[in-house]
């Protein structure tokens, strides 16, 4: 992908600063001023006979200039000539040429523009008619060659002005073929190297064009006979009655010579700025090769080229630099020969510095500077008023010095024109330059409130052209600053013009230009704009699309919002193609159905008023190849044939193989094969084939894209019949049945036949005890079946293929066995060693291989539980299987149960099934570490107390020897206390737990255990609350006195918590429910109870967590999750307190054991009635 951006600021920035900068100074034409000349016609002006001749002169001044002629350097009357008009205001001469020659006014022309202040003089310009003469009569002979002999056809065109155009042609206006060997020369000669016997033709034509005219003139034909030797001896025979002048009829070579130029060493001479070429010409056999090379230096690279065959090197706008030796090398085998051309540059003068005009006020000073340049140096010659500045009247103030004249304080009256001369022998320049003498005050020339517009980074040029005698001198300002733009990033210019190099956003605003002079001051404003540029941000990528498929060309820009945008497509730097398929979007160039016209590179350009973007991406269409054609056999042998084709048109999409296939006409008419298959560089493949195949072949070529079609089918190509190379593959044999021996294989296909009347002959002997073979000749099947053998005896087989030309080769033996029947004895010496509880290892004899009656698979060991050793607990399970593969004597029983009697036996079996099984053993597993208690739950949950109630584990593995309890406290932060621990014997199944802590969590850890150790344990959490003994421990203590007398107190406090409690209520003060509310983000107010200050109903809903004060239910099941919960969310359903605060609600959970949620600290049970 490729991508271009132009700034139109950027990309004129040369060309505006040379417009700025380098105009000649302007004077106002309401000011008064001498004439200067703005057109006239070239020096060398060369007019077309069938035309009026129109010499311009054009010049401008204050008054308006008058004009005058001169012809051949007298005065040209033009009153005098009624064929000759000078247009109105102007000096321009028409030549009416109706009945008059054109070559009468011929001649040396030059114009003068004059009036009070000066004259100006135009150059001289020479004019001559353009002429093409017609070919002199000649009758050209035939020209008799001899075949390798050089030979020049000259043209020798008329001279005509300009010189003509040359070429050759046929009679029917048919360019000659030119090459190294035949060539056209500079002048317009044709040159063999050396003729051949082709060269012989009747019609060489020789056309001059003169495009001046538009005349073509064409020269008598040219017959040219080139004779060979054989020829020529017939010739000298005739002519000296001799029968052999050359003995040999071959041509004889001969070493390069130089035609053009000739020797060894020439020069030549080039004006600067002209084209320089030099030529080399040789003759040779075999034709030479010609080389060109400079002796001191190199040749300059974008001006040099290397034209007609080598013969031709070609230097345009040629320098001094190229003055030099350069070398012309011609070789052939036989030798190698040298030209050296020695050039040297002279030049007509050139401009160094250019007069330019001078505005002066009185008593000024100023010089008119006149440099030129070339070879040889020019000579310098000045005039005024279009008279040599010796002969025009004598001025105290101006002094001539060479190429400058210098003037001292000016006088109002001395404005001229002065004429600069600069000649020598290759030419001349004249330029006019006027001295005007004014007083005039600053006037600004650039329109009033101009906006500039430019890009940003760009350069911006700000216009302040202005004139006033003296030169005012030019200030900027920007907006209302009062300080002058100068130095960094500013940069005035002397005409006036202010430049930013690089524009940034910043310098947007209005800018005032100030022009001063000691008559006055002038001002101008104008505005500067500096805009965003025009980017591309997502450039169109490189495609690669199958025909008939859709393509986006995406092109996302970003603008200035102030610009207009135009987005443009192009394809291959052109007009999209006028075709509905391509569809252009704000962003996107849509191709539908792409066809292979459609690639190419595809352009999108977004153009503003002042810059563009663009950006290209190449689409390149691909599809399946087209399919080889021209399929041609050769050397074709009886197991080969060499296969060539051309390939087809890969479609932009380089074919990776060519695929080859084949069609066996006797056999498989019309089914393809594949065959083989080459890179995809190849174009021929070397086909290995069977016998007696009548083959045919086609060809399919590979891209990425695809397979192409097939091409045609080869010529058939008939292999004769022959012996089978090979035999059936994957013989074998086995029995089906215990008395047989079924002997399969793969049978030959039809290209392994290798002809007709396939057979197999089938051969088999029992190993190790026949020694002849048994066999049968069986027609194309793949198995035969041999009765009548003993059980599972091994056998020899193999298997040979037969066909009407012969046998195959030897083929290979393969062992088989005839077929397997039922192990006929069970494994003996059967033990069993019990390892541990849950494994056991069984031991046998292995039965001898002869009883097995077949392949040995293995043994198999059937084993299962009959019961548990407590005797109150039978328990069958299934039988189970293990497996021992090979020729074992020995395998694992994992997985057993503890404290089990088990029952097993051993069998052996092969492929057709097992043996008859060994006797019954059995076996008794020890004791193991029991399973986990069944249940644990807490049944009764009191004040200091706990009920903890469990089952006996499901599986105990052994006699139980007793349980143990371990348990600690929990405190709010889910530390844990120390651990108590507590061994219960095995017949208990409950145990109450004295003396804990009230409103206290305590996480229990409980397991079984017996005498081989404990098992795995099981958790339970509770929580110890008040219960209904709490009124029954306070009557023991009702009658004691100073009991009565804290009760009295008591209700005392209680009284006046009530009147603070409705107090409060009035007043909307705090209250521990109240409390909790603001401790929670998002709380639920309950109303208070107007008749026991309690509270209603509260729920907390947001973090689930336990109220300060409440309870755990008395049966104690209540579960702690990861975070505390509340009690609602244990019981799912309604929970109430009774008046005394315990919890008679019902609910359910999740499961008979849970976590006990956190406790905390009681509060006054006389202030709560219940909770959700």
């Amino acid at each position: 992908m490729e991508r271009t951006r132009t700034r139109a600021g950027a990309a004129v920035f040369l060309m505006l600063i040379l417009g700025h900068l380098g105009n000649a100074l302007e004077v106002p034409l309401d000011l008064a001023q001498p004439p200067t000349i703005t057109q006239q016609s070239p020096k060398d002006y060369i007019i077309d006979p069938r035309e009026n001749i129109v010499i311009h002169c054009e010049a401008k001044g204050k008054p308006h200039p008058s004009f005058s002629w001169t012809r051949n350097g007298t005065h040209f009357d033009i009153d005098q000539d009624p064929k000759v008009t000078m247009r109105p205001r102007s000096g321009t001469l028409v030549v009416d040429i109706s009945g008059e020659k054109a070559e009468t006014y011929e001649g040396v022309y030059q114009c003068t523009a004059r009036n009070k202040h000066g004259a100006a003089v135009s150059n001289n310009i020479v004019i001559r008619q353009s002429r093409s003469p017609l070919w002199s009569k000649e009758r050209n002979e035939p020209i008799r060659v001899q075949e390798g002999e050089a030979l020049v056809l000259h043209c020798r065109p008329p001279a005509g002005l300009p010189p003509p155009i040359i070429f050759w042609m046929d009679v029917n206006f048919q360019r000659l073929p030119q090459s190294s060997r035949v060539f056209q020369a500079l002048n317009g000669d044709l040159y063999f190297s050396n003729v051949l016997k082709e060269d012989s033709r009747n019609d060489y034509i020789c056309y001059a064009c003169f495009p001046h005219t538009q005349t073509i003139q064409q020269k008598q034909p040219i017959t040219l006979l080139v004779l060979n030797l054989d020829a020529v001896n017939e010739t000298v025979a005739a002519l000296f009655n001799e029968t052999d002048f050359f003995s040999d009829g071959s041509v004889e070579e001969r070493k390069p010579t130089f035609l053009i130029p000739s020797g060894s060493s020439s020069s030549k001479m080039v004006l600067r700025g002209q084209v320089l070429e030099l030529e080399c010409i040789t003759e040779g056999l075999p034709t030479p090769e010609v080389s060109w090379s400079k002796l001191s230096g190199e040749f300059p690279d974008k001006r040099t080229s290397i034209v007609t065959f080598q013969k031709i090197l070609r230097i345009v706008n040629v320098s001094d630099a190229d003055a030099g030796e350069y070398r012309c090398t011609a070789h052939n085998r036989l030798a190698s020969i040298h030209h050296t051309i020695r050039v040297t540059v002279k030049a007509a003068p050139y401009w160094i510095t250019t007069p330019r005009n001078l505005v002066l006020a009185p008593r000024e000073k100023g010089q008119l500077i006149c440099r030129a340049s070339g070879t040889p140096k020019p000579t310098i010659n000045w005039a005024m008023n279009g008279i040599p500045i010796e002969n025009s009247p004598e001025d105290s103030n101006r002094k001539v010095e060479g190429d400058t004249i210098i003037f001292e304080e000016v006088q109002t009256g001395s404005s001229a024109v002065y004429q600069c001369n600069a000649s020598n022998e290759y030419g001349y320049l004249l330029s006019n330059a006027f001295v005007n003498v004014l007083s005039e005050t600053p006037r600004v020339l650039t329109p009033a409130n101009q906006v500039y517009q430019v890009i940003r980074n760009n350069h911006a040029l700000l216009d302040c052209s202005s004139f006033g005698s003296p030169i005012p001198k030019i200030t900027w300002f920007k907006d209302s600053q009062s300080s002058t733009l100068e130095g960094d990033p500013y940069l005035l210019h002397e005409n006036g013009t202010l430049e930013i190099y690089v524009a940034q956003a910043l310098n947007s605003g209005k800018y005032i230009c100030v022009a001063r002079n000691t008559l006055g001051i002038a001002e101008n404003h104008v505005y500067l704009e500096v805009k965003e540029p025009t980017r591309i941000l997502k450039q169109p990528k490189y495609k690669v699309a199958q025909r008939n498929m859709n393509v986006v060309f995406e092109c996302k820009v970003k603008h200035d919002p102030t610009l207009i945008p135009i987005m443009i497509w192009l394809k291959d730097n052109g007009e999209l193609p006028d075709d509905e398929r391509f569809l252009v979007d704000s962003d996107s160039l849509t191709i539908t159905d792409v066809t292979e016209n459609d690639a190419g590179t595809y352009t999108c350009i977004m153009n503003t008023t002042l810059d563009h973007d663009s950006a290209s991406a190449e689409l390149t269409v691909v599809e399946q190849p087209d399919p080889p054609t021209d399929l041609e056999l050769t050397d074709m042998k009886p197991r080969s044939v060499q296969l060539t084709w051309i390939p087809g048109d890969e479609h932009k999409s380089p074919i990776h193989k060519f695929v080859i296939q084949y069609t066996d006409s006797l056999h498989d008419h019309g089914h393809w094969h594949n065959l083989t298959h080459v890179p995809g560089g190849k174009t021929t493949a070397h086909l290995e084939l069977s016998p007696y195949v009548h083959y045919s072949f086609r060809v399919l070529a590979l891209n990425a894209v695809g397979l192409s079609d097939p091409s045609n089918p080869s010529h058939m190509y008939k292999t004769n019949p022959a012996a089978p190379d090979e035999n059936p593959s994957g013989v074998k044999g086995f029995g089906t049945e215990h008395d047989n021996l079924m002997i399969l294989w793969k049978p030959l296909s039809v290209l392994q036949a290798n002809g007709p009347g396939l057979q197999y002959k089938v051969m088999w002997r029992q190993k190790d005890l026949d020694k002849n073979w048994t066999s049968v000749t069986v027609a194309n099947v793949s198995k035969f079946m041999v009765s009548g053998t003993p059980t599972f005896t091994p056998y020899e087989v193999k298997v040979q293929a037969i066909n009407n030309n012969g046998i195959g080769p030897d083929p290979a033996v393969v062992i088989g066995h005839s077929g397997e029947d039922l192990p006929v004895q069970a494994p003996d010496s059967v033990q069993v060693l019990v390892l541990n509880s849950t494994l056991a290892e069984v031991h046998w004899e292995p039965v001898p291989l002869k009883t097995v009656r077949g392949h040995l698979k293995g043994y198999k060991v059937y084993y299962w539980r009959e019961r548990s050793l407590h005797k109150h607990n039978p328990h069958r399970v299934e039988q189970q299987l293990l497996s021992f593969s090979g020729n074992k004597s020995h395998g694992m029983l994992p997985g057993l149960q503890p404290y089990s009697l088990y029952l097993f036996n051993v069998r052996v079996y092969n492929g057709k099934g097992e043996g008859p099984a060994s006797s019954n053993l059995q076996f008794e597993t020890p004791e193991g570490v029991p399973g986990p208690p069944s249940f644990l739950r807490i049944t009764n949950s009191n004040l200091n107390n706990l009920t903890l109630e469990w089952g006996p584990p499901n599986d105990c593995n052994g006699h139980l020897t007793g349980y143990i309890l371990k348990y600690q406290q929990v405190n709010n932060s889910n530390e844990l206390g120390p651990i108590e621990e507590l061994v219960l014997p095995a017949n208990k199944t409950s145990v109450t737990l004295p003396n804990l802590k009230y409103s206290t969590r305590y996480k229990f850890y409980f397991n079984a255990k017996t005498g081989q150790g404990a098992g795995p344990v099981i958790t339970e959490e509770a929580v110890t609350i008040m219960d209904e003994a709490m009124p029954s421990r306070q009557a023991d203590i009702a009658t004691q006195g100073w009991f009565i007398g804290l009760m009295c107190a008591i209700a005392l406090l209680i009284l006046v918590l009530l009147i603070i409690c409705f107090i409060k209520r009035n007043k909307g003060g705090k209250y521990p429910v109240k409390e909790k509310e603001d401790a929670h983000t998002d709380p639920e107010f309950q109303p208070m109870k107007e008749d026991d200050c309690t509270f209603g109903e509260y729920s907390d809903t947001e973090d689930h967590k336990p109220l300060k004060g409440s309870r755990t239910p008395s049966n104690g099941t209540v579960h702690r999750d990861s975070s505390d919960e509340s009690l609602v969310d244990y019981g799912g359903g309604d929970g109430q307190f009774n008046e005394d605060g315990s919890f008679i609600g019902q609910y359910s959970g999740k499961s008979s054991i849970r976590e006990t949620a956190e406790a905390h600290s009681p509060v006054n049970t006389t202030t709560m009635n219940s909770f959700v």
